[in-house]
């Protein structure tokens, strides 16, 4: 289940974004999390598994016809195929007057997930 981001999550956030390559450094995380809350257009998501623990993270820029998926990280133990299209469905149920697209990294694993849709 996606949840909003809020700044109790701050942490958690972190540590999630943490496992992306060119978000490792505290620096960078701290930049990126203050780039999703200087406009509205811009959210991040968290994702809990069903075990109930936060275990990825989503972030995406909206646009009017589409949703711009920045960021897709889970954690390690959740880390599959079937864990990231869940994702990618409840974020496409959010929004489903908007198509999913990504950026150079994220969009392999969308088309792989619009395969399956």
């Amino acid at each position: 289940m996606l949840f909003k981001y809020k700044t109790d999550y701050e942490k958690i956030a972190m540590g999630l974004l943490s496992f992306i390559p060119d978000l490792d450094e505290v620096s960078h995380l701290k930049e990126e999390l203050t780039w999703y809350q200087t406009e509205a257009s811009r959210q991040l998501y968290l994702w809990k598994n069903a075990s109930g623990d936060f275990a990825g993270v989503i972030g995406i820029e909206l646009n009017k016809d589409y949703v711009i998926i920045r960021h897709l990280a889970l954690s390690p133990s959740d880390r599959n195929e079937g864990n990231s299209f869940a994702m990618l469905t409840e974020l496409a149920e959010l929004y489903p007057d908007n198509k999913l697209m990504g950026t150079i990294s994220t969009s392999p694993l969308i088309a792989k997930w619009e395969q399956t849709h």
